[in-house]
């Protein structure tokens, strides 16, 4: 059964994991999604456990559904051969700096000459007409630049990284959003266009949905910062034998969360009646909490709590996720067999459709495996290809 974006051609010239993700997830709604390599191939591919060169843990992660193309962009025959496969895409993206995809001839106009409806979207660390427009940017770097380092003094002594590349992947929704929305405006218009796609403005934009707070008004009415977010007693409390994240979350949570405390005097409290007494005396709301939920096991709390509909659940390991019994009974964990790596266990695309459901194609490729025929889908002859072998344009 075709994919929702079945019919759509997408040249994926990204790295690492911002991109890749992206054009991954196009790939499992159905695109064709052609990645171009450099003849070193992308980093990832040998970034975590591998059993075999170019195939780590990483890049399996991200690449999936794509054919692989290796081009040498420092050649003109390789520039020349990217502009031929482009010509016949919907979709280029790319995650260069400014600078870099000048030098390389990438510009929206040169893409756009021969193919006035290609969608064009390029993700760049930060917004290219700033000062910082060729700066480098990974996830680290925009981790600090964005506030979020500093917002983990909360429960540390100094700014920290979150534990996950938290950036590149918000970055890569926006990533993906962007063109599924540029594609869509070509529907109604007939139109391709330049998207520009940048992580530092996302990330800001990203931690000021809550934290811009009293900023929010010119001049500021109170400080930066949603205090109950910034609260250290916001954590998963420890329970007789284990630890839970317990949320009441409504009035009516907080009413039966006090019953079942036997502790119904408080829903008359007016540090605790109303959420915004609740925000207010945030600190007294969590010390409250943690003392309660101490008087317990794991399993009589998620037994009280789950019958009187408060959200809780206990506290993942990454390992426990691999027997997770909501993921495991919707069949979010495939184990494959690639025809290189063996068996390869992947996460089933997170969203469902109805009629056109996302799918796996095709298996995550080995270095340049696609080179002949995607570019003799692009117009050369095969003593052409042959030719671009022998020089070491590209690569099988």
């Amino acid at each position: 059964m075709p994919g929702t974006l079945d019919g759509i051609r997408v040249v994926d010239l990204t790295t690492v994991i911002l991109g890749p993700w992206a054009a991954q997830t196009l790939g499992d709604m159905g695109a064709d999604v052609i990645k171009i390599e450099t003849p070193q191939g992308d980093v990832t591919r040998n970034m975590g456990p591998k059993k075999n060169p170019g195939m780590a843990a990483v890049f399996l992660s991200t690449n999936r559904n794509k054919r692989s193309v290796v081009l040498d962009l420092r050649t003109r025959e390789g520039k020349d051969a990217l502009l031929k496969i482009v010509d016949t895409a919907d979709v280029f993206m790319h995650n260069m700096r400014p600078k870099i995809a000048e030098k390389l001839e990438l510009s929206y106009e040169r893409f756009t000459a021969n193919n006035p409806s290609l969608i064009y979207c390029a993700a760049y660390g930060f917004r290219a007409d700033g000062p910082r427009a060729n700066d480098p940017a990974y996830d680290d770097i925009i981790q600090a630049a964005s506030g979020i380092a500093s917002l983990q003094t909360v429960v540390s002594d100094q700014p920290r990284f979150v534990p996950t590349i938290v950036a590149d992947k918000t970055t890569s929704y926006n990533f993906l959003s962007s063109i599924l929305s540029a594609l869509f405006c070509r529907e109604r218009t007939g139109n391709g266009q330049s998207v520009e796609v940048p992580m530092f403005e996302s990330l800001v934009d990203n931690v000021m949905i809550e934290h811009l707070y009293g900023a929010a008004f010119e001049p500021p009415i109170a400080d930066m910062g949603y205090a109950r977010l910034l609260n250290t007693g916001r954590r998963p409390y420890a329970t007789k034998d284990g630890f839970l994240a317990v949320l009441p979350y409504s009035d009516e949570n907080w009413r039966r969360m006090f019953e079942i405390a036997g502790q119904q005097e408080l829903k008359d409290d007016p540090r605790f009646s109303s959420n915004a007494a609740r925000v207010d005396n945030a600190q007294e709301v969590y010390d409250w909490l943690g003392e309660v939920i101490a008087t317990r096991t794991t399993t009589e709390w998620k037994t009280a709590l789950n019958e009187a509909a408060i959200p809780v659940t206990e506290v993942n390991s990454l390992e426990d996720l691999l027997s997770d019994e909501q993921l495991l009974a919707s069949g979010f964990w495939k184990i494959e067999d690639h025809p290189s790596e063996g068996k390869i266990r992947m996460t089933d695309p997170p969203i469902r459709f109805s009629n056109n459901p996302s799918s796996l194609r095709r298996m995550q490729p080995k270095l340049g495996e696609h080179s002949r025929e995607v570019l003799i889908e692009a117009g050369y002859t095969s003593d052409h290809v042959q030719k671009l072998f022998d020089t070491g344009v590209t690569l099988e």
